[in-house]
């Protein structure tokens, strides 16, 4: 009798959770999905698909506090069950291997990524076919690993592809039609084109601040990325402004000693410098 509410509780406590994340509250987020995950390993085992299922949402939220060795640990521990109970080609296992990818490609291991990433592709599309917005998703990803590794011509490609999809399924305005422009910017910027990265960076910025609010986490990458893109055209009180919102929004979410708030800060910093330096 015991078990069902065990497993009822564990679902809604993941509900929760993923809610929290989306919100960018990580810390609370971290705290549901860990009680989830032990009433799911009580009522259906630390195997079940319901386990694997939390522990791939601990894995973001490790991802997203910068705790990668955690996050890996969570994701291969859901792999291993996902291929066991549902088999290699199901979507589940898809995201895992998205996942992994996304989180060596957080750590700068974009070799190591890109493995991971053609196997979200792969088992995706044969199981959704090749114009699912989840394999667009899966896409976009490849792209942004491939852009690591330099090979931005290719990955130019595959953002306006999974763009497309995004666009022709959910319209104007969309979370992933966000993520999908700001990427594309990074990648126009990289081959040294900031005048057209600019206003894609705008769009994502405005897109985001409108569905996740001005203090998310997310908008406050885009805040730096297209700091970055205003530097390089010379407007950098601009890009210093621009880099103050970002950390406003970094430090209470993620703190001090993330990733993302460092590289932030440090950016900042050169921005000072560069601008103290520069002649009236």
């Amino acid at each position: 009798m015991w078990r069902p509410l065990l497993v009822i509780w564990a679902r809604w406590l993941g509900y929760l959770g993923d809610y929290e994340r989306a919100a960018g509250r990580y810390e609370r987020a971290e705290g549901l999905l860990r009680r989830a995950i032990a009433m799911s390993e009580r009522a259906v085992g630390p195997d079940a698909v319901l386990t694997a299922t939390l522990l791939n949402s601990l894995g973001i939220v490790h991802k997203y506090r910068g705790r990668f060795g955690d996050g890996a640990r969570a994701y291969r521990r859901a792999l291993s069950a996902a291929r066991e109970r549902l088999g290699p080609d199901h979507p589940l296992v898809a995201t895992l291997y998205h996942n992994l990818g996304g989180l060596a490609h957080a750590r700068g291991r974009h070799r190591l990524a890109e493995p991971f990433a053609r196997r979200a592709v792969a088992v995706r599309e044969r199981a959704l076919g090749p114009h699912h917005p989840q394999v667009a998703a899966d896409i976009a990803a490849l792209a942004a690993i491939l852009d690591g590794q330099g090979r931005h011509t290719e990955a130019e490609g595959l953002h306006r592809r999974a763009l497309a999809v995004f666009e022709r399924r959910f319209g104007a305005t969309h979370r992933d039609i966000a993520a999908a422009l700001g990427n594309l910017a990074a990648c126009c910027y990289a081959m040294g084109r900031p005048a057209e990265a600019g206003p894609l960076a705008r769009r994502a910025l405005t897109m985001k601040e409108k569905l996740l609010g001005s203090m998310h986490p997310d908008v406050a990458v885009t805040l730096t990325n297209l700091a970055v893109i205003q530097k390089s055209q010379g407007m950098l009180a601009e890009a210093d402004a621009l880099y103050r919102r970002a950390l406003r929004i970094f430090e209470p979410s993620l703190g001090v000693s993330h990733p993302s708030t460092q590289t932030c800060r440090d950016n900042h910093a050169k921005l000072r410098g560069a601008h103290s330096t520069r002649p009236c």
